[in-house]
């Protein structure tokens, strides 16, 4: 299946830009209608602002012009974003498109996304809705939209988003899933690297092909496909070694199979998960 219609959440921070241009990049690659979705919602430093002004016993009439300052800035907001979106277009001859809707992004997000191959957005930007009170908006996403997530780390630079990819491989089922997701980005890549994990201990626990059967699997699909192998890694240090060698190859991007437990609606994401979202360095494409 190819990835036809990408969504990328952006929002009133500068950083949302830089993600909407990396999502540009990966849309002309794949020949993707681009949207980018805005929610007119407050953000917390605005939402802070207004508590501090309540405790403050500030009057009626100061209430009122704060609230109005604010829904200028993120109105404005919305401009910048759709005039990038318009330039965005031009430059890279893409479909694009903005839509800005009010609500919650948490709520309104994942909506979204059920109608896109794929969502782009940020990690960690703000936090899960009232049901999900122990996730990150970032690692919610995974659970409740049914479709893969791109997360760009909210600091560092990014001039490409998926010309060379990383693919965390233990031959477990998250990592086959994501894999499988991923074929349409690993087809349009120019290079495409398997890190196997630990790979002795994993056919030990796993009884199958080997971990290079997973090379040949891609090259079939018309893949450029190297493979790397990291043994004896403690489980601790997975997500940090997993970067460590995709950043060494020059990867953008980096595939993983996300662990967890959405239906329980506790912190019960696995921990290999949990430290690549928390220590995020380079973007990372998950499914659950």
């Amino acid at each position: 299946m190819a990835l036809k219609d990408l969504l990328v959440y952006v929002d009133q921070t500068d950083t949302s830009l830089a993600r909407l241009r990396l999502a540009g990049d990966l849309a002309a690659r794949n020949g993707s209608h681009l949207t980018a979705l805005y929610i007119r919602e407050w953000n917390r430093d605005q939402l802070d602002l207004r508590k501090s002004a309540e405790i403050g016993l500030v009057s009626a009439a100061r209430l009122h012009d704060l609230d109005h300052q604010v829904a200028a800035t993120i109105e404005a907001a919305a401009d910048r974003q759709r005039s990038a979106v318009t330039e965005l277009a031009r430059e890279r001859g893409l479909r694009a498109e903005l839509i800005a809707v009010d609500g919650v992004a948490s709520l309104v997000v994942p909506q979204y996304a059920r109608y896109a191959d794929l969502c782009i957005l940020g990690c960690d930007e703000l936090e899960g809705g009232p049901a999900s009170i122990n996730y990150t908006f970032s690692e919610q996403l995974l659970f409740v939209s049914g479709r893969p997530v791109l997360f760009v780390p909210p600091a560092g630079s990014f001039a490409t988003l998926g010309r060379h990819i990383a693919v965390a491989w233990n031959s477990s089922r998250p990592a086959a899933l994501a894999l499988n997701d991923a074929l349409p980005l690993i087809e349009h890549a120019e290079q495409t690297t398997i890190i196997m994990i630990n790979p002795s201990g994993f056919i030990e626990n796993h009884p199958g092909p080997p971990g290079e059967q997973i090379v040949e699997h891609l090259k079939r699909h018309g893949a450029e496909v190297t493979a790397a192998r990291l043994e004896d890694v403690p489980r601790d240090e997975i997500a940090d070694r997993l970067q460590d060698e995709a950043q060494a190859r020059g990867a953008d991007l980096m595939v993983a199979g996300a662990f967890g437990h959405p239906r329980l609606w506790e912190k019960m994401l696995g921990g290999v998960t949990h430290d690549l979202i928390a220590r995020m360095r380079l973007p990372v494409f998950m499914s659950h």
